[in-house]
């Protein structure tokens, strides 16, 4: 064993967007390496889920947040 991590994770470039159950608080954050892709799964979880749109992280930093 060993000690637990301390560090917060880092998140990839790339863009971002949150999927959720319909009602809830919580969800997951999902990457696509392109914004085409992103308009792809926001088609496609979006007949059964909550979408939110988090943006594009560029070196650690969110690039355009909406």
């Amino acid at each position: 064993m060993g000690r637990p991590p301390t560090k917060p994770a880092q998140l990839k470039d790339g863009y971002y967007i949150e999927v959720r159950n319909k009602g809830s608080k919580t969800g997951i954050k999902i990457r696509r390496d392109t914004r085409e892709q992103l308009e792809i799964a926001i088609k496609e979880y979006d007949r059964v889920k909550d979408v939110i749109v988090l943006g594009e992280m560029k070196k650690g930093k969110w690039v355009d947040p909406k």
